[in-house]
């Protein structure tokens, strides 16, 4: 997946500033998808060049102008191929795992620490994601939001995040537990 499709997708909630989005996107796809401000404006240019986005400029009287983006319908037309479009396998890298398969060379009390701030990360993230949650839902349950929302893409990849954050939080939890117990049989 590129970048393009998920800002193509961000903006599906309508027009944004660039700015607007930056922050959107974070709140909305970060559980799956990772841009910084700068990638995202660079986007942004790239995307209209292609004629899959547009832009209009709103004057302000005490900020500089912004620019209000909205997909086209050929960005539309994009978004539509790439959903039916089979995905790519996913591909897990990640630096901690390297270190926890390495910690029976290294330094078994620095790993299960990094992995107790993993925890905490994904705690925080799983706290903000369950917020977001309930700000979707507004007081519905679930079955009565899929049914009437205008838009239910959202909520069901923010549930992979909750899902995803909730696993990262019990596989830390067990391997702090199980570096402790090896710590301690080691001394």
């Amino acid at each position: 997946m590129a970048l393009r499709d998920a800002v193509l997708a961000a903006l599906l909630d309508g027009e944004s500033s660039g700015y607007d989005l930056a922050k959107a996107f974070d709140a909305s796809v970060a559980n799956f998808w990772m841009a910084t401000p700068q990638q995202l404006y660079r986007e942004l240019d790239r995307l209209a060049e292609d004629g899959l986005i547009q832009a209009r400029v709103v004057q302000q009287d005490r900020r500089p102008n912004k620019r209000m983006y909205s997909l086209t319908d050929a960005g539309r037309a994009v978004l539509r191929q790439f959903t039916a479009t089979p995905p790519k396998p996913s591909m897990l890298r990640d630096e901690l795992l390297v270190k926890v398969a390495a910690l029976d060379a290294g330094d078994a009390a620095a790993v299960r620490e990094l992995v107790a701030e993993f925890a905490q990360r994904a705690t925080a993230k799983l706290a903000r994601y369950e917020r977001g949650r309930a700000v979707l839902l507004d007081g519905r349950t679930e079955e009565r939001y899929l049914n009437e929302a205008e838009r239910v893409g959202p909520y069901l990849t923010l549930l992979r995040g909750i899902s995803f954050e909730q696993e990262n939080i019990r596989w830390a939890e067990h391997t702090v537990a199980a570096i402790e117990r090896r710590i301690n049989a080691l001394r």
